[in-house]
């Protein structure tokens, strides 16, 4: 009933940006971005609410990160600017369909997108 779609990958030098994009169709009550390093866990990066537009972020990239919507479109975009290498990693997007009291648990959202490739360069 939800799918997803992510696209905005790259090859980028750290200190560099790039944007990514989430198209959803269905319905949801919030999109997040999630990533998962080569031999590493799938983390939570950012997260934002349809109604309201209001925001989350991981730790590690506040003040770098922007994630925004885009409504009649039902377009997320994280904006990812000052890359590191450490930030290499598959991105994915991800739906909540109802909210569980959480919002940084791989288990609170229902539909996941293929994935894009993400990899920043020393």
């Amino acid at each position: 009933q939800v799918q997803l779609v992510e696209s905005g990958g790259g090859l980028v030098q750290a200190g560099g940006s790039l944007r990514l994009s989430c198209t959803a169709s269905g319905r949801s009550v919030s999109i997040a971005w999630f990533r998962q390093a080569p031999g590493g866990d799938r983390d939570f990066v950012a997260q934002i609410v349809w109604n309201g537009g209001g925001t989350l972020y991981a730790d590690s990239v506040k003040g770098r990160f922007t994630i925004s919507r885009d409504n009649p479109q039902k377009t997320v975009y994280l904006q990812m600017n000052s890359l590191k290498p450490e930030d290499t990693a598959l991105y994915y997007c991800a739906a909540m369909v109802r909210y569980d009291g959480t919002y940084y648990q791989r288990t609170s959202y229902d539909y996941w997108g293929q994935g894009t490739q993400v990899t920043v360069s020393a």
